[in-house]
């Protein structure tokens, strides 16, 4: 009995391993938005969401250094004259639309922009966790073990899809929250449902033309052609549309229940204060 589950435990923690390698890679690339809306979008109150977003992504990153390593040599040795042109006049429209909405007051630097640039290209990595669930018919058909899959499996792909939607989630609601204190409340669900578009054909572009974010600069040119080929056929354009109805769907229900956690949590300190 205890050989059998010394056994069952040892091949419980090789297919535990056997996801490792790409689902901490996906969850880095899931978390680096929210990691970045810390700078973007100002600190958040809580000391413990702070030291856990960076833990998250530094625990995330530290695998696979030597391979975002390579990855930046990659983008720095490809990138295209024609996208820095094009990525400098965007940021200087952004900037000056900025200054002058601002009147000059908070106006945010060159820096800020190119950081909410590099945001917006890598926040469609967050829900594209959710399409990862292929991997797990895959595994439920190679492994023979309900137990495995019930017990071990499941539970696995549930927290790592959960943790990189969530990321989505709050990365969202923190771009939302900006908007409202720069006094842009009325823009914050269009801004919200532009982004939910935006992942949404991130996301068929990374699962079915194989695109990475880095390829925005490497090939700009190439992405941006495939991607308006393909929105003007049928087939990619309603399963654009499916999965922007699915992530948008998905997206309130989670600022729902996140908020609604909040709330509460903040109702039980009120009260916790008062009884004092």
């Amino acid at each position: 009995m205890n050989i059998d589950l010394i056994n069952w435990i040892s091949f419980a923690w090789q297919a535990l391993l056997k996801n490792r390698d790409w689902m901490t890679w996906n969850l880095f690339l899931a978390v680096l938005p929210w990691a970045l809306s810390l700078w973007l979008f100002g600190k958040p109150r809580s000391r413990w969401l702070r030291w856990g977003v960076v833990s998250l992504t530094v625990a995330t990153f530290i695998p696979h250094a030597s391979h975002a390593l390579q990855s930046s040599l990659y983008i720095l040795k490809y990138i295209k004259t024609s996208y820095l042109i094009w990525a400098i006049a965007l940021t200087a429209v952004l900037m000056g639309f900025d200054r002058w909405k601002l009147k000059g007051a908070r106006s945010r630097s060159l820096l800020w922009w190119l950081g909410f640039l590099v945001f917006i290209a890598f926040l469609p990595n967050a829900p594209y966790v959710l399409t990862d669930i292929i991997h797990l018919v895959e595994d439920i058909r190679f492994y023979d073990s309900i137990w495995l899959i019930t017990l071990i499996l499941i539970p696995q792909y549930l927290i790592f899809m959960g943790l990189g939607f969530q990321a989505y989630v709050l990365s969202l609601m923190r771009l939302g929250t900006y908007l409202e204190t720069r006094g842009w409340k009325r823009f914050v669900v269009p801004a919200e449902f532009i982004v939910c578009a935006l992942s949404a054909i991130g996301i068929y572009m990374g699962r079915f033309r194989r695109f990475n974010s880095w390829d925005l600069v490497t090939q700009p040119d190439r992405v941006v052609a495939i991607t308006m080929d393909d929105l003007a056929s049928q087939r990619p354009f309603w399963v654009t549309i499916v999965t922007f109805a699915v992530i948008t769907g998905l997206y309130f229900l989670m600022k729902w229940v996140t908020e609604s956690i909040g709330l509460a949590q903040q109702s039980r300190s009120m009260a916790v204060l008062s009884n004092k």
